[in-house]
């Protein structure tokens, strides 16, 4: 009898992009042909060409790297419903959420992440969460608590009614989410269960407001008693725990807050993460491992089983070390003001990238197998394992597990049955209390000291693409999961200073890799790390350098205008029609992107104008704190970016949407000196046609406009008051600044 053809879980589909392709290579020839004019002109137009052509010839590397990471875009469908055939048993998953400060981001959104996760379809007794939490807060732990109470409610009717959004504040409040049902019967149980939120909500806000905990004993929070966030020794508490192993019960969670001493770096994100994969080995030792944000909750709930589509089918469930969700946001206001939902892109870059060696870790949203954290490559073996002593016949020695794991027996036991393909516990306890002293020793802040592993992702603010670099560099793959709904929603910076923050830390742990021994370059020539893989790793960690051109370009004009120069051709000069073509055919192309995916004109030019805000500001930031940092002078700090607290119905928290606000931060001086240095350029450009000198400079005075149309939120803020005016500080620095500028050209005219 011929054996059944299994189906396969998942299909990979190459993604037409014709069009695409031909204005991408048109807008790559036009960049080329302007270094080309550059160069032949540099005889008549001295410092201004020179500098034009060092920043063009930037901005056309730039598109090289674009456009190799765009040219063959690929998406992965997968086939949940058929995964269950495939398999005789679901693999277990370890699930960890991160938080760092209850201020920034408040337990509620904690909560609702953690909720959302223990909903999600799958069998109880294969899933642990576990939450990290660097702020050591009381606060989170009592809310996790109360959460608890309520999970023990919330999971068995999301699972018994099919609710697809298992997040209780947007199942509830969200407009577009409504109920499935209308039989009276689900409508009681619904309502039932809104009031119940309702009673969560209110305590943990109390709580927080009054900073006092409320029907707690005493005995739950003797271990956060006058605790001092930067010097505590490990919290561990057991919230959740199924003994039984029921299948349609509520999985484990823990808490853990590990320690932390003012003479051991706790290296921000990614030492919490270590400690939360050397917590979940020694408990539950699950073979996969699903990392989120606080803010990022499980937005559907067959996650799992799509990720799993990909992890489990492929070849001999070997090629892909991990899969990771795409970033989408719950909380985007219209049209993105402040340029920070990157929905174009995600779309067009991160289909192109996953046609090459596959996605980035992006940090959340991202399922990992965990042998691949601990070291193994594709081939079996560990990380330089063929010149390794201590990897003899296919396995560590036991020199090579300590060396690699640390000295806790209970967790190098379970490391190596990890690497030799088994999961889990030898003893397979339900009693997770037994572990416990194991979880407190592997998350002593001095356990990695004299390690190998759990360090070589430190280094960088970035830890994320640090760590998705050296997968890749091993020799894995890596895939995007894009299920609809999308798997995960995330909360978006609400506000322009927020915006910055985040895009001055990711632009200084990226340039921090790309200075650093681990840099895709080494990763390409001494490991196995693919040629368009490393051209698409150093597009994402240069973003930072791009800042240097993209102010040089930005003065440009306002520079030639007052010195009574050129940088672009005459307009009696046929070659004027090569940045013309260039600036008209870029701008269409990026509108026709924003089109395709349903995304507006005003969400195309929220877009082009923050990016131009961006580069000159987060990012020149970011390459003077790299400086600092390499001159010895600094260390780079990761920022937590505040996270806006869900709102409900009769709370006005959207009267601020999309406005501008600002505060006395440096970072926003580069942006308001551009903005004075152009608007002299303007009175000056007025000023000569008033005077009948006609040589006026139109491709000057037409960029001269451009940049002060990306910067008119900055005009705006010189004449507002309170948070939405640019503070009197920053106005005068960088109004002298700006004039110390406009005097230096004046003397360049006049010389």
């Amino acid at each position: 009898m011929a054996k059944p053809i299994s189906l396969p879980l998942y299909e990979k589909l190459p993604l037409k992009n014709t069009v695409q392709r031909i204005l991408d290579t048109t807008i790559f020839f036009l960049l080329l042909s302007l270094p080309a004019y550059r160069i032949l002109s540099l005889h008549s137009n001295g410092f201004t060409c020179l500098l034009a052509l060092f920043c063009e010839s930037w901005f056309t590397i730039v598109w090289a790297l674009i456009l190799s990471s765009k040219w063959n875009p690929v998406e992965y469908r997968t086939y949940p419903e058929r995964l269950l055939h495939r398999v005789d048993e679901l693999p277990p998953v370890d699930m960890f959420v991160t938080t760092a400060d209850p201020i920034l981001e408040p337990p509620i959104i904690t909560v609702n992440t953690v909720l959302s996760l223990l909903a999600v379809d799958y069998p109880a007794n294969k899933l642990a969460c576990y939450v990290s939490d660097d702020g050591g807060s009381f606060l989170t732990f009592y809310a996790l608590l109360e959460a608890s109470k309520f999970a023990k409610l919330w999971v068995p009717f999301c699972k018994k009614y099919g609710i697809q959004n298992r997040t209780p504040i947007r199942c509830f409040y969200d407009e577009e989410e409504s109920p499935i049902d209308d039989s009276v019967e689900f409508l009681g149980e619904y309502t039932k269960m809104k009031d119940e939120y309702e009673v969560l909500r209110r305590k943990i806000e109390d709580a927080t407001e009054k900073f006092v905990p409320l029907d707690v004993g005493a005995e739950e929070f003797v271990a956060f008693s006058n605790i001092d966030r930067r010097n505590h020794p490990t919290i561990f508490k057991v919230i959740l725990e199924n003994k039984e192993g029921l299948v349609d019960g509520l999985p484990h969670l823990i808490y853990i807050s590990r320690e932390k001493r003012p003479n051991y770096p706790h290296r921000y994100k990614a030492g919490a993460m270590n400690v939360l994969t050397r917590v979940s080995g020694t408990m539950t030792n699950a073979p996969l491992i699903l990392n989120v944000d606080c803010d990022m909750y499980a937005n559907n709930s067959q996650v799992v089983f799509h990720a799993l589509c990909l992890l489990l089918g492929s070849k001999n469930e070997q090629e892909f070390a991990f899969v990771q969700a795409p970033q989408s946001f719950y909380d985007g206001i219209k049209d993105d003001p402040f340029g920070n939902q990157l929905v174009a892109l995600i779309k067009y870059m991160g289909e192109g990238i996953s046609g090459l060696q596959g996605s980035f870790y992006s940090g959340t949203g991202c399922f990992h197998r965990r042998k691949v954290l601990y070291g193994l490559c594709p081939d079996g073996c560990m990380e330089t394992g063929g010149r390794n002593p201590n990897w003899i016949g296919g396995k560590l020695t036991d020199e090579g597990l300590l060396k690699s794991f640390g000295h806790s027996k209970e967790f190098t036991k379970t490391a190596e049955r990890i690497l030799t393909g088994l999961s889990g516990k030898a003893d397979c306890p339900h009693d997770l209390s037994s572990s416990a002293e194991a979880a407190n020793q592997v998350a002593d802040c001095s356990y990695e000291c004299g390690t190998i592993w759990g360090t070589k992702m430190y280094g960088s603010t970035a830890e994320d693409i640090l760590t998705g670099l050296s997968i890749h560099a091993r020799g894995w793959r890596s895939a995007l999961c894009k299920p609809d709904p999308p798997a995960f929603l995330g909360c978006v910076p609400s506000d322009v200073p927020s915006t910055l923050i985040q895009q001055k830390r990711w632009a200084t742990g990226l340039l921090e890799i790309l200075f650093s021994k681990s840099n895709p370059f080494i990763a390409t020539l001494t490991g196995n790390l693919q040629f368009r893989q490393c051209l698409a790793y150093i597009w994402i960690l240069s973003w930072g350098l791009r800042s240097i051109p993209e102010l040089c370009y930005a003065v440009l004009p306002a520079y030639c205008i007052i010195t009574n120069s050129h940088f672009l051709p005459k307009v009696d000069e046929s070659t004027l029609l090569i940045p013309a073509a260039l600036f008209s055919i870029y701008n269409l192309h990026s509108l026709l992107e924003h089109h395709n995916i349903g995304l507006s004109f005003r969400t195309w030019w929220n877009n082009r104008r923050m990016g131009r805000i961006i580069s000159t500001t987060a990012w020149f930031f970011g390459v003077l704190n790299v400086i600092m940092k390499l001159l010895g002078l600094s260390e780079a700090v990761f920022e937590v970016t505040q996270k806006d607290q869900p709102s409900t119905p009769g709370e006005d928290n959207n009267k601020d949407a999309g406005q501008f606000t600002f505060n006395e931060s440096p970072i926003l001086v580069p942006a308001t000196t551009l903005l004075f240095v152009h608007l002299a350029a303007m009175v000056k450009a007025l000023s000569d046609l008033n005077h009948g000198i006609h040589e006026l400079r139109v491709g000057e005075v037409i960029c001269n406009v451009w940049m002060l149309l990306c910067f008119l939120p900055f005009l705006k803020g010189l004449f507002r008051k309170g948070k939405y005016g640019i503070p009197s500080s920053t106005i005068c620095t960088s109004a002298a600044v700006a004039a110390v500028f406009v005097n230096l050209c004046k003397r360049v005219s006049i010389a």
